[in-house]
């Protein structure tokens, strides 16, 4: 009787029992280019994952879309362009083939199928591709909290207390039993809802925006919505790239929530079935929800194979290794040596200190670039933040104070307020880019002083008080005021920039324009060879490749955590006291303060950062002495007082050096010696009378400048 009437999937002709039987070979006998020609006899790929499954009582089964395609490419083409249909038979076979291997097994597997053969852009997404099976990148930028959405609900009568049989959801509605079907009672409309029985499953909405890289110009981000259910509920988080497979699907939008009537526009989403972390460019940030969550977790593609860890291993132990990684580190931008190493250490980054009192001490390196213009500040910017995982870059004009930190929406499905993460929450265990950093407003460099040193970002506003997570570097390059840097002005006063926040970062650099024939004529010839197209010129260098140079760091970032060795910590010591030493003139009985205990801890994640380099788990002694010399490179540069051409820490730390401290006293008690002296004589009268005069007579001669005409009696 079966035979004689196939069934089909309705406006086709694709018949059910063929798509079944395709299926059920395909989970069989499938197997990959590599087993077929060592064991024709043994399990199929899938025949495997199904027995894991089992063991791990797991709910999922991946199945790779190339896989399907490889074996039946018509069974591929029936699931893109129907997926519902097709996926709703995959589910029945596997849980046939489920229960004949563990008839016991009560919970229901799905399929989850990824990495199509083709990915969509989503601009490309049309009303043709309505319910088919798409797959799309982009960066998530917003998840809604997780919602309780009703599967199976159960009834009963406010009369007699009967219960009904469980009512499913048909098509987004559930239709509430009009009588009570216990035949004594009958009663009309006494049915309520009993929550405890009814059957809810979760539900999140995702925003995926595009990534900049498919904008095309002069367009802004196209934005879709995700539909997650069940166990894809918190997969990714916002910030995260991703690689999302999905069937794409319209929804009738109502004129009013009373009305019946829609709107001839529909509402498009996607319904997702399977997310992937994607970007292979960047390096992979550790995530420590990951280590918590176990299998749970969707499976990142981090993990390197053995003949990869060797090949990285057999890279840091040559001895060059240190000038290598630098020399690959932007090789288009010329020397800048002392820069692009105080970078790589910012890339590969110290170790964060718990102690068990609760005080944490951060790991991430703060780094200023302060130069003249056309010194490549910015070029070195953009190859960090394409390098880093979890960059984000930002101007210092375009970001306001709630853009950087986090600020308060109403969220357009649910009306309420909702809290949106800025730029340097997003960028959480990566580098953050602040370009034309004196340019930004008081405001918004009053948020930086937090998250540089406590590195969280404390919010209270619109009746939300949270503290968000922001362990970033901050990587930030300034002008000086009037564009061009003078040497006989401190740095403060170069950069109009609180001293409380330059004291955060810990390496300054001066990048100056300085004019000398040789250093100009080999930066012209590099710069005209770079447009000339000479690769000689490049390959000589013997530079890494960006892949080479991304896994390596992201290699170090995860499992290298190097520890201080003893003699590294004297060295560390007899240098911090011999810095102090500096600053005590003998014969003399003023202190200058060339060290403070922020240098220590600065060098502290230098060294990491250079053991990590290495990928040594133990700081040696070549490490201290290079970190003090980077150091020394930052300080002398821009803490150094030009009065004296000694570093004075004072110029960072309060803007005025401890010679310009002294020579304001000096100043001070000459002209109130001076006065006393000239006013003994008269009367309190003739004493503010002559003073005036004699300030205006100085005035006119232009020895002073007069703020003012008043002069108050005290």
């Amino acid at each position: 009787m079966e035979e004689a009437t196939p069934t089909f999937v309705w406006g086709t002709n694709i018949s059910v029992q063929d798509v079944k039987n395709a299926i059920q070979m395909f989970i069989k006998h499938f197997r990959e280019t590599q087993e077929l020609s060592n064991d024709i006899y043994g399990e199929g790929k899938y025949t495997r994952l199904i027995h894991r499954v089992l063991e791990i009582e797991g709910e999922w089964i991946d199945v790779d879309a190339h896989d399907v395609f490889n074996y039946d490419s018509d069974l591929y083409n029936k699931m893109v362009r129907y997926p519902l249909e097709v996926l709703a038979i995959f589910d029945i076979v596997l849980m046939d083939i489920v229960s004949l291997i563990n008839p016991l097994f009560d919970k229901h597997v799905q399929v989850r199928v990824h990495n199509l053969k083709s990915s969509t852009s989503m601009r490309n997404l049309n009303p043709s591709d309505i319910e088919k099976m798409v797959s799309i990148k982009g960066m998530i930028i917003r998840c809604s909290s997780i919602i309780p959405e009703i599967r199976e609900a159960v009834f009963r009568c406010i009369f007699c207390g009967y219960h009904s049989d469980p009512v499913v959801v048909d098509r987004g509605r559930i239709t509430e039993p009009t009588t009570c079907s216990k035949q004594e009672c009958l009663a009309k409309n006494s049915m309520a809802l009993v929550h405890n029985r009814c059957r809810f499953a979760d539900k999140q909405i995702v925003r995926l925006q595009e990534t900049p890289d498919e904008i095309p110009e002069g367009g802004t981000p196209h934005t879709v919505s995700l539909l997650m259910h069940d166990k894809l509920v918190d997969a990714g988080k916002p910030g995260d790239r991703v690689e999302v497979t999905g069937i794409y699907r319209a929804m009738s939008v109502r004129v009013g929530p009373t009305q019946r009537t829609v709107k001839s526009l529909f509402k498009t989403y996607i319904d997702c079935l399977h997310i992937k972390k994607a970007d292979k460019s960047r390096m992979m940030a550790e995530d420590p929800m990951e280590v918590d969550k176990g299998s749970q977790r969707i499976e990142d593609d981090v993990q390197f194979d053995e003949d990869k860890v060797e090949e990285l291993k057999e890279l840091s132990k040559q001895p060059d290794i240190y000038e290598r990684l630098t020399r690959s580190l932007a090789p288009n931008i010329w020397e800048l040596d002392d820069v692009k190493k105080g970078l790589l250490c910012q890339l590969f980054g110290g170790n964060a200190l718990k102690l068990p009192s609760g005080v944490s001490f951060r790991g991430d390196i703060n780094i200023l670039l302060v130069g003249d213009p056309g010194t490549s500040k910015s070029q070195l910017l953009q190859y960090i933040h394409k390098l880093a995982p979890r960059g984000i870059y930002t101007s210092g004009r375009g970001s306001s104070a709630v853009g950087l930190t986090a600020y308060v929406t109403k969220d357009p499905e649910t009306g309420e307020t909702v809290l949106e993460s800025g730029a340097l929450v997003l960028s959480d265990r990566g580098i953050c880019c602040i370009d034309e950093f004196d340019k930004m407003s008081d405001n918004a460099r009053s948020m930086l002083h937090e998250v540089m040193e406590q590195q969280t970002v404390s919010i209270a506003k619109a009746g939300i008080i949270a503290s968000l997570n922001a362990r970033t570097s901050v990587l930030a390059c300034a002008n000086p005021s009037g564009s061009r840097y003078n040497p006989r002005l401190s740095v403060i006063d170069n950069i109009h920039m609180p001293p409380t926040l330059l004291s955060r970062f810990d390496l300054i650099y001066l990048i100056l324009d300085k004019a000398d024939e040789q250093t100009d004529r080999r930066l012209a010839k590099h710069i005209v060879s770079l447009h000339f197209e000479d690769t000689g010129l490049i390959a000589e260098q013997d530079v890494l490749d960006l892949t080479t140079l991304t896994a390596y760091v992201s290699y170090a970032r995860k499992n290298i955590h190097p520890q201080l060795s003893d003699e590294a910590a004297v060295e560390l010591t007899r240098g911090y006291v011999e810095m102090r030493k500096r600053g005590n003139f003998p014969g003399s009985s003023k202190k200058v303060i060339t060290a403070t205990p922020r240098q220590i801890e600065s060098l502290i994640r230098l060294i990491e950062a250079l053991a990590c380099i290495r990928l040594s788990e133990w700081v040696e002694m070549r490490d201290v002495t290079e970190a003090f010399r980077l150091l020394e490179v930052a300080m002398q540069q821009s803490a150094t007082d030009h009065s004296t051409g000694t570093i004075d820490m004072d110029l960072i730390t309060t803007g005025v050096s401890a010679s310009e401290r002294m020579r304001r006293e000096n100043v001070l008690s000459a002209t109130r010696n001076i006065i006393m002296e000239k006013v003994q004589l008269g009367g309190p009268s003739v004493r503010l009378l002559e003073l005036r005069n004699a300030v205006a007579t100085l005035a006119t001669e232009g020895f002073v400048v007069l703020h003012g005409d008043s002069v108050k009696r005290i």
